[in-house]
């Protein structure tokens, strides 16, 4: 008797497949990244790009104008 009738004679669903729809393929099969992952850490990357390109401008605001302006130190170029 095979797997199938027994499940249906006992009144069980039948086995579920593995999915492999949500898994993603190996970039190379012997390195251990899937390219799901790599389009992750590709999205995490650029996100942390921008988050720099904003501190430095955010830094370059306190040193140009608010250090200044709240007498912390004065800017070698307005002697």
């Amino acid at each position: 008797m095979g797997e199938a009738r027994r499940r249906s004679q006992q009144g069980l669903e039948p086995r579920r497949k593995k999915d492999s729809s949500n898994e993603s393929p190996r970039i190379v099969s012997w390195f251990p990244v899937t390219q799901a992952q790599r389009d992750q850490f590709i999205q995490l990357s650029i996100r942390v790009g921008w988050i720099g390109i904003a501190a430095l401008v955010l830094l370059w605001v306190i040193v140009r104008f608010i250090g200044p302006a709240a007498g912390w130190w004065t800017p070698a170029d307005i002697r």
